[in-house]
C-alpha cells in the first residue's frame, strides 16, 4: 500500500509529499575521497570489487552528472548540511569554530522538525567550539539537528584523533602518535597521517569497522512504528590513511587503495543487510556518494591500470570535473525504478530541497538558498530538475560554472592538488589561456578549451558566474 500512495502521489501531483505515516526512512552513505572510477556500476573497468555500491544501482537510480558543492571534505559537508553554496562561508575557520551558525536549518533540523529521528555517524569535519578536550564540544551535530551522534572531528589523518559522543570527547587525545608515510606511494597515499594527539581508546585502523558497528546499532535500535530515521554514515575512508583489515590486504588489482576501498564497500553491505535484517529496507530512501575526487595520479594509472578518475580530468580539490563530480545513487523501493539512469544536474546541496518536497515541507526565501529539488527525478517520471547551473569554488580564487552542458573557469588552471605535484601527462594545464571553457556534451575529460574560440558565451559564462558569486543568498537567485 504504501508504494502504491507513493507513485499514485508522483504520477498525478505536483510535488511528491508524502503523508506523515508513509514518510521513508532516509539513510544518506556518504564515503571519503572515492573517484568516479572506482565503483563498478559507473566504471565496468574498474579494478576494485564494489558489490555492494553496484547492487545499490541495480536496485536504484544512477545519477552521473551529480556533483559536490566543494572539491574538498569540509565544502562538500557544509553544502550537503545547509544547501548552500560553501563559497558563501568562511569555510577555513572550520578547526576551531562551527561552519554552520545556530539557528540555520540544516538537513537534519528540517527532518527533526518533519518527526524523524535523526542520528548521525561518523566524520563531520564542520567544526566545534575548541576549548579543550576535557571541555564540552557545542557547535556540532547535536546542535545542528541530530539528535545523537558518534564520530570524529576530522579525517583520520588530521590529528588530534579522538571519538566524539554528542558533543563530549569520549577519551581526551592524551596520548601521541607520530606521522607516518608509505613507500612507493605520493606523500599525501598510503598509510600516510599526520602526527599529533591521540585518544587512548582510538586505534586509526579501527575507525572504519567501529563506524559500521555505531550505524548496525541506530539502525537495531529504531523503533520504526513511531517516527522515520534519518541517518547520516559519513566515512573516512577510502581517504586516508588506507588501512585495509588482512581480510583484504592484497586483495584488489588497485593497490592499497583499492583494497581499501573494497573494504569500504564491504561496511556498506553490512549497513545494508542490517537495514534489511530490521525490516526497514522497503521503506527506505538511501543514498550513496563520495564528497570529493580521489588522489589518484597519472602514474597510478599507469602502475595498476585502474583511472580512479574514470573519464573526467584532475582529481580532488581541483575544479576539473574529477574534483566533484561524483558517483551518486538512489535506492527508493517502489519509487526508483531499478537499474534506472539520469544525467539531469544535481548538487548535494539539493538533498535539503528534495526532502523538503519528500516530507510537505516549503522553503522560506533565506532557506536553503542554492537547494533545488530533484524527487520529481527519483520517480523516473520526469527528465528535468529545478536546477539550470551549478557553482563549484576550488582553491587559488578559481571558480567554475555550468550552464547545461557548458562549463566556465575562471582561471587558467585547476585551483586543486593537480597542481601541488609533480604530475606529468593528462593532469597538467597548458596556460595560454586566462580561463577556460568546455562543451562536456563532447568532452567530458575538458581537453579542447574553447575560450579563445567562443568569446561571446564565454562572457556569458563569466557574468553569470559573477551574478550567481557576487549576489546576497536567496532562493530567487538564477540557478
Amino acid at each position: 500500500m504504501l508504494r502504491l500512495t507513493i507513485l499514485l502521489l508522483a504520477s498525478f501531483g505536483p510535488t511528491l509529499a508524502v503523508s506523515a505515516a508513509e514518510k521513508p526512512n532516509i539513510i544518506f552513505i556518504l564515503v571519503d575521497d572515492m573517484g568516479y572510477g572506482d565503483p563498478g556500476c559507473f566504471n565496468p573497468n574498474s579494478k576494485i570489487r564494489t558489490p555492494n555500491i553496484d547492487a545499490l544501482a541495480e536496485n536504484g537510480l544512477r545519477l552521473t552528472d551529480a556533483h559536490a558543492p566543494g572539491p574538498l571534505c569540509h565544502m562538500s559537508r557544509y553544502g550537503l548540511m545547509t544547501g548552500r553554496y560553501p563559497f558563501r562561508v568562511n569555510v577555513s575557520r572550520w578547526p576551531k569554530q562551527p561552519l554552520i551558525h545556530e539557528g540555520e536549518t540544516t538537513l537534519p533540523s528540517l527532518l527533526k522538525e518533519a518527526g524523524y529521528r535523526t542520528a548521525m555517524v561518523g566524520k563531520w569535519h564542520l567544526g566545534f567550539e575548541e576549548s579543550g578536550y576535557d571541555n564540552p564540544l557545542p557547535g556540532g551535530p547535536v546542535d545542528r539537528g541530530f539528535d545523537s551522534y558518534f564520530g570524529i572531528r576530522a579525517s583520520t589523518d588530521i590529528p588530534p584523533y579522538f571519538y566524539i559522543r554528542d558533543s563530549h570527547a569520549v577519551q581526551p587525545p592524551s596520548g601521541r602518535i607520530e606521522a607516518n608515510r608509505s613507500e612507493g606511494w605520493s606523500p599525501i597515499q598510503g598509510k600516510f597521517w599526520r602526527s599529533g594527539g591521540i585518544a587512548p581508546n582510538l586505534k586509526l585502523d579501527e575507525v572504519l569497522p567501529r563506524f559500521t558497528d555505531e550505524a548496525i546499532s541506530v539502525i537495531k535500535s529504531h523503533d520504526g512504528a513511531s517516527e522515520p530515521l534519518f541517518l547520516y554514515l559519513a566515512y573516512p575512508a577510502p581517504h586516508t590513511p588506507w588501512l585495509p583489515s588482512e581480510r583484504f590486504d592484497g586483495k584488489s588489482q588497485a593497490g592499497l587503495y583499492g583494497d581499501f576501498a573494497e573494504m569500504t564497500d564491504a561496511e556498506i553491505g553490512r549497513v545494508l543487510a542490517a537495514l534489511k535484517s530490521a525490516g526497514l529496507e522497503e521503506n527506505s530512501l538511501v543514498v550513496f556518494t563520495s564528497d570529493n575526487g580521489p588522489v589518484w595520479y597519472d602514474r597510478d594509472v599507469e602502475r595498476f591500470g585502474h583511472d580512479s578518475c574514470g573519464p573526467l580530468r584532475g582529481m580532488k580539490a581541483d575544479a576539473w570535473e574529477a574534483g566533484h563530480r561524483m558517483p551518486m545513487i538512489v535506492r527508493w523501493p517502489g519509487v526508483t525504478p531499478a537499474g534506472s539512469v539520469s544525467g539531469q544536474l544535481v548538487s548535494f546541496t539539493d538533498m535539503l530541497a528534495t526532502v523538503a518536497e519528500i516530507t510537505g515541507r516549503e522553503l522560506a526565501p533565506g532557506e536553503a538558498p542554492d537547494s533545488f529539488s530533484f524527487a520529481q527525478i527519483l520517480t523516473g517520471r520526469s527528465k528535468a530538475t529545478a536546477r539550470k547551473s551549478l557553482v563549484i569554488a576550488a582553491g587559488k580564487g578559481i571558480r567554475m560554472v555550468r550552464s547545461g552542458d557548458w562549463k566556465f573557469i575562471d582561471g587558467p588552471g585547476s585551483g586543486g592538488f593537480s597542481e601541488r605535484m609533480d604530475t606529468p601527462g593528462k593532469q597538467k594545464q597548458k596556460k595560454a589561456l586566462p580561463a577556460q571553457l568546455y562543451d562536456l556534451s563532447q568532452d567530458i575529460g575538458e581537453s579542447h578549451n574553447l575560450y579563445g574560440e567562443q568569446p561571446e558565451r564565454s562572457k556569458r559564462m563569466a557574468d553569470l558566474l559573477k551574478q550567481i558569486s557576487d549576489a546576497p543568498a536567496h532562493r530567487n537567485l538564477p540557478h
